[in-house]
């Protein structure tokens, strides 16, 4: 099943018009025609098989055959992590989270940070892409950059919070906490780790400080591993 992405869609209605950049997908790549079946997801859940009824130069309209659902991730996961250096990387977290599973992404800027500006627009486009490549029908939330004091101040609606940080100390391992909750939030750093300060703060603010391992993970792996290890805990 090939599938399309379309936030506009919903089981409300009988036909719909897709928007441009899928139109243009279907049609010109891939060559539809009216008559053809295809499918679609608004992103929050709903899967829909259509079929192309009509077509105009840049947009095609489909009849809603069937409508269909997926259960969302049994656990809410938020990870907030600040952006590497190279942006491929930063991209290729935002793609392995998704297909493995991730609620809500929120970029990080940090003291140590070296990248301080990101382009939502693609960044939107990989989770977009990354979803359906998966086949899931949710798309995590991706919110905007925002400053590390700032996400701290956050009501975090009874999220456990954890952050993953390199210092030498006192620090439990993260999968022995998979069992306690379903509801969790977690903070990993920059390339040059997060500033002592802002551990503090962290810690200040209730956020249990967490070891991923023996190793040292870069930035992206660390987020990489917190979505796998909350996946295979869930038997996902």
């Amino acid at each position: 099943m090939q599938l399309f992405y379309d936030e506009h869609i919903n089981s409300s209605v009988k036909t719909h018009q897709i928007a441009i950049d899928e139109s243009r997908h279907i049609l010109r790549v891939l060559r539809k025609q009216i008559g053809d079946i295809i499918y679609l997801t608004n992103g929050v859940g709903q899967g829909f098989k259509c079929k192309i009824c009509a077509v105009a130069s840049k947009q095609c309209e489909v009849n809603i055959v069937e409508v269909f659902e997926d259960e969302p991730l049994p656990y809410h996961l938020h990870i907030a992590i600040a952006p590497t250096k190279s942006s491929d990387r930063f991209e290729f977290f935002l793609e392995k989270a998704t297909e493995i599973g991730v609620s809500e992404i929120t970029p990080l800027l940090c003291k140590n940070s070296e990248r301080k500006r990101l382009n939502t627009k693609r960044c939107h486009k990989i989770l977009q892409s990354a979803m359906k490549q998966s086949q899931r029908l949710h798309l995590p939330h991706l919110n905007e950059m925002m400053t590390f004091e700032k996400f701290i101040e956050q009501d975090f609606n009874t999220s456990q919070k954890f952050i993953a940080h390199c210092e030498n100390q006192e620090k439990s391992y993260f999968a022995q906490h998979l069992k306690e909750h379903k509801k969790i939030c977690m903070l990993i750093g920059p390339e040059g780790d997060f500033d002592l300060n802002e551990i503090e703060i962290a810690l200040q603010s209730n956020f249990k400080p967490v070891s991923l391992g023996e190793k040292r993970f870069r930035t992206e792996t660390a987020g990489i591993f917190v979505c796998q290890a909350l996946s295979l805990h869930h038997h996902i």
